[in-house]
């Protein structure tokens, strides 16, 4: 493997096997290295593979001015991530989370740390990347001193969220609040308080985040049988009008209509949430 551009002394570009591009970082690689120049395999700590051209220069481009500590922090946190979801996440979350705790650890020297507004949510439906948040934190405070307060914690949960459902973050903060939102009218509409810890109710917001993913891809589901939405209809009666005020919400809110069979298949959800 050998050097095609220095980087910075960490960290330098090559070639793999078919020729394709690929970033290379270990301490001291780039010292005094040449074009051309054979790469100590002993030295080399961490490849990086990139998805397209524009994603591998941007990530060049921010390894350039990041100190070496901070994108090994990144790279330890996705590395556990990827062990603990057992999912594949988008190469781009080497740009944004790297990113996202460099400009951490610089508002936090300059006391300018903000709280996260979808903290609770955060918790609530996404608790293993939340807790993946967790772990990061306290890698952080071990490798660089700094004790992030939890809100950074859901802050780099929403990256893996990102990254796990290929979504911008845009999207992933209205995925979440929409989520919220439609616990809310349940719970509003029934007056009771779902069981968060309930099998129910993991499997309820699973089903939530996966329509508010079709929803803004524009892939939700057709009513191909109607039968079906009819049969639901007729067997949990007050949870398909529950489904309904949720599909007038959507519309009304967020400018997406929600078919009928994704409304028979949420009051399906919402028995289950309700039952004992």
């Amino acid at each position: 493997m050998k050097v095609r551009k220095v980087i910075n002394n960490n960290i330098v570009s090559s070639a793999d096997e078919d020729g394709r591009e690929i970033v290379v970082m270990g301490r001291g690689i780039g010292f005094q290295a040449r074009e051309g120049w054979e790469i100590p395999e002993e030295r080399i700590e961490k490849i990086f593979r990139l998805d397209n051209k524009d994603s591998l220069n941007r990530f060049k481009d921010l390894l350039a001015r990041l100190p070496l500590g901070h994108i090994q922090i990144s790279d330890e946190i996705i590395s556990y991530g990827k062990k603990v979801l057992n999912k594949p996440l988008n190469h781009n979350i080497y740009i944004t989370l790297t990113d996202h705790i460099n400009f951490a650890v610089e508002r936090h020297r300059q006391n300018m740390m903000f709280p996260n507004p979808l903290l609770r949510e955060v918790r609530s439906f996404y608790r293993e990347e939340y807790l993946i948040g967790e772990y990061a934190l306290a890698l952080i405070k071990k490798k660089l001193g700094i004790d992030f307060p939890v809100d950074e914690a859901a802050s780099i949960a929403l990256h893996l969220v990102n990254a796990e459902y290929n979504t911008a973050m845009r999207d992933t903060i209205n995925i979440t609040r929409l989520i919220e939102q439609v616990v809310g009218i349940v719970s509003e509409y029934f007056n009771f308080t779902p069981d968060e810890s309930s099998l129910h109710y993991e499997r309820f917001v699973t089903h939530l985040k996966f329509l508010a993913q079709r929803i803004y891809s524009g892939e939700l589901l057709n009513s191909e049988l109607p039968e079906f939405a009819a049969m639901i209809e007729m067997l949990y009666p007050e949870e398909y009008i529950c489904s309904q005020k949720i599909q007038y919400f959507i519309q009304e809110t967020y400018g997406h209509r929600v078919t009928d069979e994704e409304a028979a298949y949420l009051a399906v959800h919402i028995k289950r949430m309700r039952t004992p």
